[in-house]
Formats: C-alpha cells, structure tokens, sequence
C-alpha cells in the first residue's frame, strides 16, 4: 500500500475507536469513530470491486452530506481508484448545460462511473436521461466489504481536483498518492498537530482543496475528532461556525477571509459574553483569497470578547497544484503585515520596507501585505522574473518544487505537464520573499497595468469596501482592454442601496474618490450591484474572472 493509504488503515484499526467525525449538526448530529468511517469504506470498496471496478479508475462522486462522502472517498482508495469530486449544481443551475459539463468531466478523467449521494439522489433521472451511469453511495455502503485494500503505488493518482470556475474548459489537478502524502504529513508537522487533544470545525466544502485535503483527509489519516457542516449552513447561519467550535471545544479551524469578516460583523453584535467560549481555538487559518488585515482585526477584536486568543490567527498560501498549503505563518504569531512604499512597488517591482512609527504609515504611499509564512516540509519556493532567479524582496512570479507538486493537468486536449526540466511549477502568483517567508501581491492575470504601474486589485477592492454602503468582502476591480496601451479598470461592487438613485450615485461618487486616493488612479466605472449579483464560489467567495466576463456582457449589451 500507498505510506498514505498504509498510515490511514492503520489509524482506524488502532486508534480509531476513540476520535472520530461528527455530522449532521446542527439538527441531527451524529458521531462516527474513524474506525466505524473504516468499516463503511471497506463495504463501499467492496461494492466498487464486485461491480467489476479497475485498480486505477477514476471515479467521480455527486454529494455534499458529509457523512457520506468520507467513507465513500476512502472506499474510493482502499478500492485503489481516484476521486474527482464534481461541481455540484445549484437551485439556479440550468440542469441540461450542467449534465453537459458533467459528462466532459468524465470523459477527461477516464471515467463512466458518478457516485450518487445526497442531496443531490434527485438528479439520477438527469444522469439517466444523459447516459451517465452511477451509483449511490447508500447501495454501495450496503455491499460486501473488501478482503483487503489494493495495493496503490505512490505515483497512483489519489485525486483529480478539478479547478475553480465553469466547468465549460474542466481542467483536474493531478494529486498522487505520494502528493498527498507529502502534503498532510508537513501540514500536520508544521501545525503540531496533537491527534489526542485537537478538535477540527469545519464547514468548508469537499470539493475545494482545502475541505477535501485540509479538513477530511487530514483528520481521517491521522485520527483527529472532526465536526463537519456544509457551506449551505454556514451561510444560512454564520454563527452556527462558532457556536461549533465552542460547543466542541474547538482548537483548529480554516476559511477564506470574506468569512472571517462576515462572522467579526456577526459577534460583534452579541450582546451576551458568555455566548461562546472560544478560547480553546489556537489555529484559525485565513487563506484561499487575499487576507484583509481590517477584517483579521475586527475578527479578533469580536472574537476576544468570547476568550478568543488574537494570536490564533494563521495565515497560509495554498493551491491545489501544490496539493493543498504551501507555507504557514509560524504558530501562535497572528497576523504579520509587510508594509511596503507604493512607488517602488508598483513602477520598479521592489517591496521596500517602511519602519514602523514612519509617518507614511496608513496613507496611501504605502501598501500592506500580509506574510504568509516559510514554505512546508518538501517544498521549495523562488521569485522568478524574465529568465532569472531574484532576490530579496524583489517582486516577480512565485515558483514551486518538491514532493507535493503535481505532476501535471488532465485537460480535455489530454494531459499537460506543469513542471520545467529542473521540476519548478509557475503558480501565476506575483509575490516576495521577506526572510525566507512568502508575501503575495496578487495573481499575474489580475494585475492592472497603468502607464507602466502595477496596481494591484486588492488594493482597489480594499478601498471600495471602506465606503459606507458597499458589502464587506463584495467589491471586485476588473481590468479592461487588458493588456492594450488604453487598458483601464472598473470597480464592480454590492450594496443593499442599489435601486436607490441618491444612494447608489453617493457610492459611485465616494468609491471613486477612495480608490484614486488609495492607488492614484481613477476608475472608469463603478457598478453598483444588488445583494447577491457577483458570482460566487458555494462556500461564498467571489469569483474575479466570473464577475469580469459578466461586467463586460453588461457592457456589451449597453447596460
């Protein structure tokens, strides 16, 4: 067997019968040992091999309960197959393109198999109307169970992860076993992770690297208790995520930052102290989008009020082509800032440190990043620029190596390899190093480029969200005629006050004059959207490139 199939066997069959997943909150919880969640995947790997299923398929799975997908993930490698989790759709998803998209999927990964579980049993007349076989999960889970895992390779794919956005071009990561095994045994090095004394919450979804790889497998493979919900009820009741960790006991925890920002705002209107008991949290990782030092701080000014350490804060770089995290900052340090002089940044690519108490400090010669902390066990990091190697605090593509990096892409044109003949992958992240530590800038594609200027979307989205008015967290700045000498860029943004001429055209008036204060430069438009138009990720992250694509079809359309 895989050192990661071999290390999660063992954990169920030893330890297994004391940490296990809790499920089903907050209307019915249910808790299974890892042992008991061992047991399920043995009888669903032994359905898969008496359906006559090939060591080394690939199979994809429809579900979101994840008291199913656990076992049925770990069935998936005990059977000795790859998991692809696939996009799910949503009450508002046209059904038809969806089954279309789904069926490209499948024929890129190699597979005639979907997995059905809920919520999602409803679509198998749509499955079958489109010629896609499945299965449930709950048939399977019924089978006889597997003598013994099949024995896996390290080079064995694990996991075909496929990445963010349509799925009209589906692209999977390609995660072997060695990938994954690499990944989550630094991870849980780095964090001093403590299998008899850590209490994982989650809500994060399984289909997105850090929910499948940091919040599922993690636990699972080395025996951690894990309370696990859906997006769905995160974001119908934010404050379900810490009522959680204090009725657990929470010690670890993970999202991206709008989520910290919309739970500060939340705690922050709790009038009773003794509502939650948050002291007992030492990592609560903010990564997955660009973290947001006003939020971090309104968080844990929130947070404190309920024994929350400041310090709990842990910033990380992650991506799914590194298998899951990159670098995290160190532990019990909270959030670091670098703050940097604009000028040098934006004209020259060079971060140049301003000293704390300089008189720059919060105005807009300036620009803050936040350090993301040295790079895991197995993984090298450098700054590239045009055909060289730079240095110190010198601003250029970031490049990684080491055991977890894939190996390549499975497209729909067939495999592509992402790394260059001495093993470096070009993540398309801009960033720098500051003592060996990660600080990112923004992503290549997203750079706005003025009269020879890098102006960085962060920086604009920043300042659009500090106008009253403008949902925290919804304010996105697209570029226009990218890549032209006339390119320019537009602030796309929510507010409650759309509809509301007087409102919206006060919002229009104050985003403009923040953002030419904060980057000296002004937008060619600001759009003032109602609560819900960006396009969002399931877990509730705004989607750049989507709202880009629809900003220019308004302005196609004449809108």
């Amino acid at each position: 067997m895989s050192r990661f199939v071999d290390t999660m066997v063992a954990t169920a069959q030893a330890g297994g019968t004391q940490r296990g997943m809790v499920t089903g909150e907050p209307s019915e919880p249910v808790r299974r040992t890892w042992r008991d969640v061992h047991e399920r995947a043995r009888h669903l790997a032994g359905g898969l091999a008496g359906d006559g299923f090939e060591p080394g398929g690939a199979v994809a799975v429809l579900a979101a309960a994840p008291e199913l997908i656990a076992p049925t993930v770990q069935g998936v490698w005990l059977a000795g197959g790859s998991v692809t989790m696939l996009h799910q759709p949503t009450p508002r998803t046209d059904l038809a393109h969806w089954a279309a998209d789904t069926l490209q999927v499948l024929r890129m990964i190699g597979s005639d198999l979907v997995l059905l579980g809920e919520p999602f049993g409803q679509l198998a007349p749509v499955l079958e109307e489109n010629g896609i076989q499945y299965r449930t999960i709950e048939t399977l889970l019924d089978a006889e169970p597997i003598a013994e895992p099949v024995p896996t390779a390290e080079d064995a794919l694990a996991l075909l992860q496929l990445t963010s956005g349509s799925t009209a071009e589906p692209k999977a990561v390609r995660i072997t076993h060695g990938n994954l095994y690499s990944n989550i045994s630094a991870m849980a090095r780095r964090s001093e992770l403590d299998p008899a004394s850590d209490v994982m919450v989650s809500w994060l979804p399984t289909f997105h690297d850090m929910g499948m790889v940091g919040f599922l497998t993690v636990p699972m493979t080395f025996g951690v208790e894990l309370v696990k919900v859906t997006p769905v009820e995160f974001l119908s009741s934010p404050l379900l995520w810490p009522d959680l960790i204090s009725r657990y006991g929470g010690t670890i925890t993970a999202a991206p930052n709008f989520a910290y920002a919309v739970v500060g705002r939340r705690l922050a209107r709790v009038d009773d102290g003794d509502a939650y008991d948050l002291s007992k949290l030492r990592i609560a990782l903010n990564g997955a989008e660009p973290i947001d030092e006003a939020a971090v701080a309104a968080f844990t000014d929130a947070g404190g009020r309920f024994g929350m350490p400041a310090e709990c804060v842990f910033p990380a770089y992650g991506l799914a082509e590194a298998t899951l995290a990159v670098s995290f900052a160190p532990l019990s340090t909270g959030l670091t800032v670098d703050v940097v002089e604009a000028g040098p940044l934006e004209a020259e690519n060079r971060a140049v440190a301003v000293p704390e108490g300089d008189v720059r400090r919060g105005t807009e010669q300036v620009r803050g990043f936040a350090v993301l902390g040295r790079p895991l066990d197995g993984i090298e990091a450098q700054i590239a620029g045009d055909d060289e190697v730079l240095g110190e605090r010198e601003v250029g593509e970031i490049r990684l190596r080491g055991e977890a990096i894939t190996p390549g892409y499975l497209t729909v044109d067939g495999p592509v390899e992402t790394q260059d003949a001495e093993g470096w992958f070009a993540t398309g992240d801009i960033g720098y190093l500051v003592d060996g530590q990660i600080v990112i800038c923004g992503r290549s594609k997203d750079v706005i480029i003025l009269g020879g200027r890098n102006v960085y979307p962060t920086d604009v989205e920043r300042a659009a969200s500090e106008v009253d008015g403008v949902r925290a967290g919804n304010a996105v700045a697209v570029r226009i005629d990218a890549g032209t000498r006339r390119e320019r860029f537009a602030v796309v943004l929510e507010s409650k006050a759309a509809g509301d001429e007087a409102e919206e055209s006060r919002i229009v008036k104050e985003v403009t004059a923040r953002v030419r204060d904060a980057v000296d430069a002004r937008p060619y438009a600001v759009v003032v959207l109602p609560t819900g138009s960006l396009p969002k990720t399931p877990s509730g992250k705004v989607q750049r490139g989507a709202t880009a694509e629809q900003y220019r079809d308004r302005m196609d359309a004449g809108a």
